[in-house]
């Protein structure tokens, strides 16, 4: 088994971003499965394109994406990626498109296909926080997760594919009391978790993770 792990470089005047860090940590093989990691660019179309030719090079059977949140309160599954962008600062790139959609035929939306909660079990059993999120936001992050998700749907491959927002590294927390930092080898550590209960999962439990508001 394969599985495609991707991380974003620095973005928004960052010097460091959380998900490359956290990623670079992650053991090359989980469980019996190859671990193929690469870092795509924090541009909107250009992050795809960089992950299409790796999923065409690498025939994966599972694509995981990991990226930074910046006001995430632990480990963020998340659930659902949108067909819409708004984008609240430039990529890389200097794009900055405000109320698009990704694909403009595409489904509204589309749902994670890993075990996202019995995912998060596995993490929450060893003290890291983590929870299931049902937005990944409207900037690349949540690019990435909807086109994976199209580019699998329209290929009509047998792979399953989801997305993971770490929190900011230590170094990069502010004062702000909401936001929780965690260092890359914990998020390291929760990401190997996921794979590892990925790779032996096939169908997700049904257990408490909804919210209120």
């Amino acid at each position: 088994m394969r599985v495609l792990l991707t991380c974003f470089d620095a973005f928004g005047g960052a010097q460091l971003n959380a998900s490359f860090e956290a990623v670079q940590l992650v053991p090359d093989h989980i469980h019996g499965a190859e671990i193929i990691k690469i870092t795509v660019p924090t541009i909107f179309q250009q992050s795809l394109t960089c992950i299409a030719e790796a999923m065409d090079i690498h025939q994966p059977d599972i694509v995981l994406s990991i990226g930074v949140g910046r006001c995430a309160l632990g480990i963020e599954i998340e659930r659902v990626g949108i067909n819409w962008t708004d984008a609240r600062i430039p990529d890389n790139a200097g794009q900055q498109p405000i109320d698009e959609p990704i694909r403009v035929d595409g489904p509204c939306a589309y749902f994670s296909t890993l075990p996202i909660k019995a995912m998060v079990d596995s993490i929450q059993a060893v003290d890291i926080p983590v929870y299931v999120s049902y937005t990944a936001g409207t900037f690349v992050c949540n690019q990435v997760l909807y086109g994976v998700l199209d580019m699998i749907a329209q290929s009509q491959k047998n792979i399953r594919a989801a997305f993971i927002h770490v929190p900011c590294l230590p170094e990069q927390a502010t004062d702000e009391a909401e936001v929780l930092s965690l260092s890359a080898v914990t998020s390291a550590r929760a990401i190997e978790i996921a794979i590892s209960t990925a790779v032996q999962t096939r169908v997700d439990v049904k257990s408490l993770g909804g919210t209120l508001s």
